[in-house]
């Protein structure tokens, strides 16, 4: 497995945490980040893969670093891969979202939740597709919104329920005939 970040790395580290029925063999950032050093402390490989210039090179060297594992992880990664990327990784490409799509896509889901007026919100593992949040859904679990919490405080007890989901999802993993990574219930 290979995951993508940009962050801090507190999904990633529930990712490298578990690894019972996966393992993670690269992580790929876009920037120098704390991720990076969560990876690095668990023995994993690292890559920085600036996009500094051509968007196109970009995502063609972003697909030769990653290489060609079994599953491609988008974890916090803050950066939208283009076609050369997702033709390569079709099928075998995941994101999680703070939000339950197809509501609330993008990249202020919890802050648009909250503004909408929402009771429930929650999160999502998907298939990344060339959209925004508009790939195929493959888990979703619900966290309640309550009265006078702040978008920080419920994007937190949403963070904590995707890194459950996420490690859930990924340890259902199974490879298809047809090379794409398929999530059994």
């Amino acid at each position: 497995m290979a995951v993508l970040v940009s962050g801090s790395g507190t999904l990633l580290q529930a990712i490298l945490d578990d690894q019972s029925s996966y393992r993670v063999d690269l992580v790929v950032a876009d920037v120098e980040c704390s991720a990076l050093d969560r990876a690095r402390k668990a023995g994993v490989r690292t890559e920085v893969v600036a996009l500094d210039g051509d968007r196109d090179q970009w995502n063609r060297r972003l697909a030769n670093t990653v290489g060609d594992p079994d599953i491609v992880v988008s974890a916090g990664f803050m950066k939208i891969v283009g076609e050369a990327f997702l033709e390569r990784f079709e099928g075998r490409l995941i994101n999680t979202h703070p939000a339950l799509l197809p509501a609330f896509p993008g990249a202020h889901a919890v802050r648009d939740a909250l503004a909408y007026g929402v009771k429930v919100t929650g999160t999502t593992v998907h298939y990344i597709d060339a959209g925004v949040d508009t790939g195929e859904i493959i888990a979703q679990r619900a966290v309640d919104v309550r009265n006078g919490e702040t978008e920080e405080e419920l994007h937190e007890r949403i963070k904590e329920v995707e890194r459950a989901l996420i490690v859930d999802t990924l340890n259902r993993a199974e490879t298809s005939t047809t090379g794409k990574v398929e999530f059994p219930a």
